[in-house]
């Protein structure tokens, strides 16, 4: 019994007495604030780090050879001229009449004898035809005077042997004759008749072949000049007549037209390297040579036209593209002369710190590499680099003052 209310004891409840706190979460939420704080801190890092990253301008480093084609002469005269083509045609139809279709748009490559445009054959067709009518009965004229001659040939033998046996007389004998020869000369009047007309049927042919337009040489499409339904004559001079079908350039035989001065004419010569330069592509350096020196000079201008030959062909290279050429002096035959050393590069990415020229090559995850160079002699918007920057390299074109060795950078959409 006194067991039971023991138990019973232990199992009441005292209502007077608090019932212990819960448990304290404060620290839970400092530690999670505080790496909250640390996430974003190491992402503003990030992002403003990248951002603080300087933005530059690049420029690869190219071999001194490359900037006349392996002459390596210095320039003696520097020239204005255009890309022109030498070989050049506006195509147009040998005879007049209506264009039935143009088969060529501007852009377009065409090879020789390509079709480029048909004319409206109606009137060509129907002198073919006529003239085929005319070989047809000339062919009927001959075989209607053989049959003819075939018996007066065979009359005129009969008529010898009776003449000789006096069957027939003489003059009889005589008409067979006179009528065979007749004969044969009314035959060779129609062969000769159904040549003309094989003769007269090939001219027709021709007519409608003319109503065929075809490339004379293999090239690129520079203009369309007619459309259907137009009349196109080689011998309009006006109106609304089309003189050609469109204009085509073969574009291996680009080459290069300036004009020199008269004073400076005579540092030009035959076979003379050359240094072209594109106005729309100005870090291009195209290797040429001389062609020739037109003996004519221009009154006006007191200029003399030269002709430049480019030794690289390309699609971006077009006919009357304006250039800059260098006429460069003539490489040294010396056999025991050193080939140039060293590479070039541009000018801008050599600057001065602490009393020596470096600069900045771009190496890997776009951080920069400082170098120390020994240089040479400047050429324009370049500088010769003797040591220090390989050929093939991107150097930071006027970096910061604050750009320092391993720095990170940005690069300019502008770079090259």
């Amino acid at each position: 019994m006194n067991a039971s209310s023991e138990l019973l004891k232990e199992l009441r409840l005292e209502r007077g007495k608090a019932p212990p706190p819960p448990p304290s979460r404060r620290g839970l939420w400092i530690g999670l604030g505080v790496a909250a704080l640390a996430i974003v801190a190491v992402v503003a890092w990030l992002l403003l780090g990248r951002d603080s990253a300087p933005e530059v301008r690049t420029a690869p480093v190219a071999p001194i050879a490359s900037s006349a084609g392996g002459s390596g002469g210095a320039s003696v005269l520097d020239a204005s001229g255009y890309v022109v083509a030498r070989r050049m045609a506006t195509v147009s139809a040998k005879v007049t009449g209506r264009v039935q279709e143009v088969l060529i748009e501007e852009g377009m490559r065409v090879e020789e004898g390509q079709v480029l445009a048909r004319l409206d054959p109606i009137d060509a067709d129907a002198q073919r035809t006529l003239a085929a009518s005319q070989v047809a009965a000339a062919r009927a004229q001959i075989d209607s005077v053989q049959a003819q001659l075939a018996d007066a040939e065979a009359n005129a033998k009969r008529l010898s042997q009776l003449v000789g046996q006096q069957l027939v007389s003489r003059a009889q004998y005589d008409q067979a004759i006179a009528q065979r020869d007749s004969l044969r000369a009314q035959l060779a009047t129609a062969q000769r008749n159904a040549q003309v007309a094989g003769d007269q049927l090939r001219i027709a042919g021709h007519g409608v072949d003319n109503t065929i337009v075809r490339a004379p040489f293999s090239g690129i499409v520079t203009a369309k000049a007619a459309q259907p339904g137009e009349i196109v004559s080689p011998l309009a001079t006006g109106g609304f007549t089309r003189t050609g079908i469109g204009t085509i350039v073969d574009m291996e035989s680009l080459e290069v037209e300036v004009e020199v001065g008269e004073s400076y004419i005579g540092r030009v010569q035959p076979k003379m390297p050359v240094e072209t330069v594109l106005n729309a592509y100005p870090d291009w350096r195209i290797p040429g040579e001389v062609i020739a020196i037109i003996p004519a000079a221009d009154r006006g201008k007191a200029t003399v036209k030269v002709r430049v030959a480019l030794k690289e062909k390309d699609p971006r290279i077009v006919p009357d593209m304006g250039v800059r050429v260098s006429f460069l002096e003539r490489p040294s035959d010396a056999s025991g002369e050193q080939k140039p050393q060293g590479v070039r590069a541009p000018a801008a990415a050599v600057v001065q710190r602490d009393g020596a020229e470096v600069a900045f090559a771009l190496g890997d995850e776009d951080r920069v590499e400082q170098r120390a160079l020994k240089t040479g002699a400047t050429s324009g918007s370049e500088r010769i680099v003797l040591s220090g920057l390989r050929a093939g390299e991107t150097v930071v074109l006027d970096p910061p003052e604050t750009l320092k060795d391993g720095d990170r950078v940005r690069l300019a959409s502008d770079s090259r």
